[in-house]
Parts: C-alpha cells; structure tokens; sequence
C-alpha cells in the first residue's frame, strides 16, 4: 500500500500527468505502467487508484485522504479495489484466479466511482490466464479501470499491450536519487548505488539495507578467483546454484555489468561511464589481457542465460558453463 511518510519526487511529474487523466476525465480503461525495477511503479498505481475512488477528491485530482473511500482504501478493505499478485515471488498467475476476477467484474462497483484493478506484476500472467484476461480487455464492464505493472513488458501478449494506455517510468535523475538517499540516512557509497540500480531509487536503498553489497564483492571476488585459477568453475558453480532465484537473476545482472565495464575500458571510455567503480583496479588489469572478440562471446553468453533464466533451466548447468567460458577466456 502507499507509504505517505515518504515522498517520491521523481515521480511527481508522472503523478501530474494520471490526475490530468482524471481532471479531465479521460480515465485510461486499461493503464500499463512499465520501467526499471525499484522506481514506484506499484506507489503510483495505488496512488491513482486511491484518487478514482475518492469520493471528495482536492481541486487538483488528487485523493482528499479522509473520506470513506479513502479510509476504506488504506485499510485495504476497498470492495472496489481489487490487488492481484502471484501467490509467492517468481509464481504465475493462474487462469482461476483471472476467472474470478472477471465473474467479479460482471457486477457493478459497490459505489458510485471507479472500480480498479491492479495486476502486479502482469508478466506473471501464464498463457492460458493471459488469454483469459484479453478476452475481458476485448469486453471490459463500465467504470472499471485497470492497471497492469511490469518490468517485463517484452513478456506480455502484444494483443495485451495493444489495448493498453502505456506509461513509461523514466530512471531517476541523479542528483534527485542522491538527495533522496541523503533523507533515507543513506549517504556512503551513493553514486555506486546509484549505478548498481541504473536510476532507480528503491532498488538502491534496497541495496543498501540488505547487505547486497557485501554479497555482490564475495561474488567478484569468486570470479576472480576463477580467473586466476584459484577457484575451479565447478566449485564456484556449487556455491551459486543453491542461491535464492532473486539473487541469482541479480548476480546475472552484475555478471553482465563487470564485462560491460570491461569492455567500455577496453575502448578507454571515461570512466564516469563505468559502472562497478568500486572494482575499477582489477577490471583494468582485465582489460589489458583479455582478447575482446572473445570477450564479446562471453558477453552473449551471459545475456543467451539471463534471457532463459525463467524456464526449467539447470541453474548449477548454467553457472558451470559460465565459469568454465569466464576461466577459458582467462586462460587464452
């Protein structure tokens, strides 16, 4: 639900424009909010929710915060607003329940506003419910608004994503991003976190409070050692497979961002464009030795298994076929 103790100002102007939606009473049947991971997309969903179903909304669209609705709706027991998500982190979103929304939604709303839905997030939907959601969006019921949120749209039905209002959520400039961090009581490594997260500022506080950062130098430093020989593939492979899927996908991420970095460094760019500059020392001294061409296949590599990361893969398989190419790279 929305947190009001903390602002997002990078999102003001998104903010801005759904309640221009509103004012001018031209409400999306069907919103897709798409961006990076971490920047507020669920926070600006709810809060535009939360403004459709306010019964005494502020000259400006937004949601007054003390009616019926609005107490009803941070209490989460809105019987017009309805939240769908997986059952757990990484599942799918069955056709029963899309079957269950859609007998909900062949009633009327309770009261006289909106009724919104928010499908969090939509690339969860499977085929056979993705199929059954498309077949309400060809015949949507009045009043009803629905929001769809995703980092992944590429993973939606282009019949889905054709029949949506689309909203991109732009990165967080960074000046913004490190004075909100600063109002978090987060001020030490602020530009690092802010290239880890690419702009989005929720994934780097997340960073920061997790200890992510601990973990991803243990990772570097696995790499290395495979690199130099000191760690085989096959050891390291064990230790990464049995890591949470979340972390996993994550340290895909920084696999990709170290050759990156390795790469732009091979071509001398500045090095504000580089974005591990904590570890800037050894991926020089990679640079220097590595062949690039070779280096672009490995690069292709780790992009072929981020891209398949969600079938049944062998995830120790995969982390082998990692190292072994990263040890034989180094050993050329």
């Amino acid at each position: 639900m929305i947190n009001t103790k903390h602002s997002l100002p990078w999102l003001e102007g998104h903010k801005q424009q759904l309640k221009h939606y509103i004012h001018q009473n031209r409400i999306p049947q069907a919103l897709l909010l798409t961006g990076h991971k971490g920047l507020g997309k669920r926070y600006l969903a709810e809060s535009f929710a939360k403004s459709l179903l306010c019964f005494n909304r502020q000259a400006d669209s937004a949601y007054c915060g003390q009616c019926q609705s609005c107490i009803l709706f941070d209490a989460q027991t809105h019987p017009d607003y309805i939240f769908i998500e997986p059952e757990e982190v990484g599942k799918v979103i069955g056709i029963d329940v899309i079957r269950q929304l859609t007998a909900k939604l062949a009633l009327k709303p309770q009261f006289d506003s909106h009724r919104v839905v928010v499908i969090n997030p939509a690339d969860s939907l499977n085929k056979a419910s993705a199929n059954a959601f498309l077949k309400y969006l060809e015949e949507p019921t009045e009043r009803t608004s629905l929001i769809l949120i995703t980092d992944k749209p590429a993973k939606l039905l282009a019949t889905i994503k054709s029949r949506c209002q689309k909203l991109f959520i732009d990165a967080a400039d960074k000046a913004i991003v490190k004075t909100w961090l600063q109002q978090q009581g987060i001020s030490e490594n602020a530009d690092l976190l802010f290239n880890l997260a690419q702009g989005s500022p929720l994934l780097a506080k997340e960073f920061f409070e997790s200890g992510l950062l601990d973990q991803r130098s243990e990772f570097f430093n696995h790499w290395l050692k495979v690199a130099k020989l000191d760690e085989t593939p096959v050891e390291v492979a064990e230790k990464w497979h049995k890591l949470d899927k979340a972390v996993i996908n994550l340290l895909l991420v920084w696999l990709i961002s170290w050759v990156m970095d390795i790469i732009k460094l091979n071509y001398q760019q500045p090095m504000d464009k580089i974005i591990n500059q904590d570890f800037t020392a050894d991926l020089q001294e990679l640079a220097k030795r590595l062949n690039l061409k070779e280096l672009y296949k490995y690069y292709d590599l780790l992009l072929l298994n981020q891209k398949r990361f969600d079938t049944q893969l062998n995830k120790q398989l995969m982390f082998e076929e990692i190292l072994i190419q990263w040890s034989q790279l180094n050993s050329r």
